[in-house]
């Protein structure tokens, strides 16, 4: 996959041509994102049982969800609210630490300084290694992006009452459609970050899985004890999460685009452009 190949040239020396790079990047990558599948369709039906699975565990988060709003979430609430005050004020620093902006704000950047200078002037081997760090920067915005916008929009709807709203733990107070922040508790959207966050780097690399994980689990252990939410608002935030990064993962895959198929159906990260390389490529990027 190339980011140039919807690119055409455009006259140097103004800030005129970071404008036109940038329009006719974004547009050409975007163009790419929405193509259709690039794998043969025998080879795209193996897919449908991974999304089937993914479906039932949903399904048994549902339940799993329920339960714990029944058993748990009011005594939760209750004994967070009890707990010493250093262990709030600690937890309450970490909790920030699972807001969107970590992540989306400097994706976002350097998508767009990427989009302001790459050009048909780059060497072939530079373009495409351009375009490998745009199909794993984008994954990344798209995987974390999405789910806590869905996350965003599903809440509202919802209208689950925050912990001790109006005044005690009563996990049973709901206003559909409030649009009010003390009625958006579920699901949790620092912790669907933090899940989605989890998966989607996981995915393009390995190693950093058990980091990732235990920074999702302690984002979603914060936000209980700092009682911004029920431990079922978290819950369900985790599957949001996790089946959003999943999905657009599924889908970059089906387009050969950072990901790919196995004849098996399972999907594997594609290898990317190497740290020499890359240091290489910003290093044309900004001398242009």
């Amino acid at each position: 996959m190339t980011v140039a190949g919807g690119l055409k040239r455009a006259p140097a020396g103004s800030s005129r041509l970071s404008l036109v790079r940038l329009g006719r990047n974004v547009k050409a990558w975007f163009v790419t994102l929405v193509r259709p599948p690039r794998i043969p369709a025998r080879r795209w039906w193996p897919l449908w049982p991974l999304t089937g699975r993914i479906v039932l565990s949903a399904a048994l988060a549902i339940l799993i969800v329920a339960a714990t709003m029944i058993t748990m979430d009011a005594w939760a609430i209750t004994e967070a609210r009890r707990s010493p005050g250093w262990v709030i004020k600690v937890f309450a620093e970490i909790t920030d630490f699972g807001k969107s902006g970590w992540f989306l704000w400097p994706l976002g950047i350097l998508l767009l300084a990427i989009a302001a200078t790459a050009s048909l002037a780059l060497p072939r081997i530079s373009q495409l290694v351009v375009a490998a760090i745009v199909v794993r920067l984008g994954f990344l915005f798209i995987a974390i992006g999405l789910p806590g916008l869905f996350d965003t929009i599903l809440k509202r709807v919802i209208g689950r009452g925050r912990p001790f709203v109006p005044t005690i733990a009563d996990p049973y107070v709901y206003k559909p459609f409030a649009w009010e922040p003390a009625y958006a508790s579920m699901p949790s959207g620092h912790a669907t970050t933090a899940f989605a966050a989890a998966v989607a780097i996981g995915a393009l690399w390995p190693r950093a899985r058990p980091v990732m994980w235990v920074y999702a689990v302690v984002i979603a252990i914060s936000r209980v004890v700092v009682t911004a939410h029920h431990p079922s608002d978290v819950i369900a935030a985790a599957v949001v999460g996790t089946v959003g990064a999943l999905l657009v993962r599924s889908w970059f895959a089906a387009r050969r685009l950072g990901f790919a198929i196995d004849i098996g159906g399972s999907v594997r990260a594609l290898p990317g452009p190497s740290w020499r390389r890359i240091k290489e490529v910003a290093a044309r990027l900004i001398a242009q």
